[in-house]
């Protein structure tokens, strides 16, 4: 009887965890990494320089080059000499993902805040204004690879978010994914002043002003006054932006879900003109005459299993058409130069597209052997970061040749 009695033990044990087991799921936990808004807002600093945590984004201005370190700041390496680019110093900025430059005027969002610092004596870089909460938190920083956020004890009143912690944890599965519930609240020519960053960016700066988007607004800023940006506006932007490009009059904001055209003509108050729309995956662009170019990364938070290349016909701006689509395995940024397409393929490296037409692409030399992230064609050279280096190589024709790789870490 004893024996009976444990073995339909056993049985409800064993119903009762796979129960439980059926009512949860492995999803990636995101808990913020807090500071004080006091704190905070004293933390910005100019350090010596040192080694990159975790790469980021990449930016070029004059002979030197900026690298992030995701919600720490930016590493500034002098690239006077390609062959041996030298690591220089560090601006430690809490909460920042992207910068823009004009005129050796630096402009850095820092979470909430905007910050400028006048780098025309790079010996002696100057923190000259801050512009608090110009940007939403929430809109900012969530990792969009985050299936839950734990908020713990935030304070919205006191505290600031200035990175997340990321983990996979098992949970009680749930109908929908909590992030967006979880909390209510150009190349550079000899004669341009303006730096150029890689297809990842969410900063541009066109004439004089200075557009940035988060995951669902826009926000502008008059430059003219250099040293004192001011705020003209904040405007609803789209869902889930992930990069802005500007060329010409139009800002091409990609998101998960497609690419939105916004009109310029009149520069503080961008005007939406049109949608392309396309399956969900994470998705840069970049844009060359008539012809936009973005990739589509599928998998893992991106959302469908599928990764291409789609070419989009945009002669006419209020209905963009899809021209062609091209298979890809882990894309992320690229970039154009001429009649070549640069392609970071992620884990598959860097791949060359010859432009025969703006649509017709023959892949004519693939780089396997690197992680290839973003990329910034200059006027001679190309610069491409990917798995904590560096990546610099001289234009051939339809080839490159690599002049240097320096190691970030």
């Amino acid at each position: 009887m004893k024996l009976a009695i444990s073995v339909l033990s056993l049985i409800l044990l064993f119903t009762i965890v796979s129960c439980n087991d059926n009512d949860m799921e492995l999803v990636t936990v995101a808990t913020p990494e807090i500071m004080t808004k006091s704190e905070f807002r004293k933390a910005v600093t100019i350090k010596s320089s040192q080694s990159i945590e975790d790469s980021g984004k990449i930016y070029a201005y004059n002979n030197y080059i900026f690298v992030g370190d995701k919600n720490k700041g930016v590493h500034i390496i002098d690239n006077t000499d390609p062959k041996s680019p030298q690591p220089y110093a560090f601006i430690a900025i809490p909460g920042n993902e992207d910068i823009s430059v004009k005129n050796n005027f630096l402009y850095a969002d820092s979470a909430t805040d905007l910050v400028v610092f006048d780098i025309s004596v790079i010996t002696d870089i100057k923190l000259i204004e801050r512009l608090e909460d110009v940007f939403d938190v929430y809109d900012y920083q969530i990792p969009f690879e985050a299936d839950r956020v734990e908020w713990n004890e935030f304070n919205y009143e006191t505290d600031i978010v200035i990175g997340w912690t990321l983990k996979s944890e098992y949970r009680e599965k749930l109908d929908d994914r909590m992030v967006d519930v979880a909390f209510d609240a150009a190349p550079l020519s000899s004669e341009s002043s303006i730096g150029v960053g890689g297809s990842l960016a969410r900063f541009q700066i066109v004439n004089n002003f200075l557009y940035t988007v988060g995951q669902y607004s826009m926000s502008i800023f008059n430059i003219q006054n250099l040293a004192q940006p001011n705020l003209e506006s904040i405007q609803y932007a789209g869902w889930n932006i992930e990069t802005m490009f500007a060329s010409g009059d139009y800002l091409y904001l990609g998101s998960t879900n497609g690419m939105y055209i916004y009109d310029i003509k009149t520069p503080s108050t961008p005007q939406y003109v049109s949608e392309f729309t396309h399956w969900e995956g994470c998705d840069p662009v970049v844009v060359d005459g008539d012809y936009a170019y973005l990739t589509l990364r599928g998998g893992n938070a991106c959302g469908q299993l599928e990764s291409v290349l789609e070419v989009i016909d945009i002669k006419d701006k209020s209905n963009p058409v899809l021209a062609k689509r091209y298979t890809l395995e882990n894309p992320y940024g690229l970039g154009i130069k001429s009649n070549m397409l640069f392609v970071c393929d992620g884990t598959a490296g860097l791949k060359l597209f010859d432009r025969k037409t703006p649509v017709d692409l023959d892949i004519i030399k693939e780089f396997k052997d690197i992680d290839a992230t973003d990329v910034i064609p200059l006027e001679n050279s190309l610069i491409m970061i990917g798995g904590n280096v560096l990546y610099q190589y001289d234009y051939l024709i339809n080839d490159i040749n690599l002049i240097s790789t320096y190691t970030l870490n």
